[in-house]
């Protein structure tokens, strides 16, 4: 029983990961690739902001699971 629910959860926070990642902009593209970017540094705001945050919590939370179910 214990298990199933860390598998579930361990799913829901996988799928939250990769949309949260997949809503985050991109740079210029391919040509970043080839020395082509004028990428200005410039600071996140608003919802980039909250993507950024939420990225790294559900990251962490999603490697403590991980780490509770090997304990187990």
């Amino acid at each position: 029983m214990q298990e199933t629910v860390f598998n579930i959860i361990q799913l829901v926070l996988a799928s939250l990961l990769i949309i949260v990642i997949l809503l985050q902009q991109k740079g210029s593209g391919l040509s970043g690739v080839f020395g082509g970017s004028s990428n200005i540094y410039s600071t996140k705001r608003g919802f980039d902001k909250i993507l950024h945050f939420a990225t790294i919590i559900i990251a962490i939370v999603f490697f403590g699971i991980s780490i509770v179910r090997l304990a187990l």
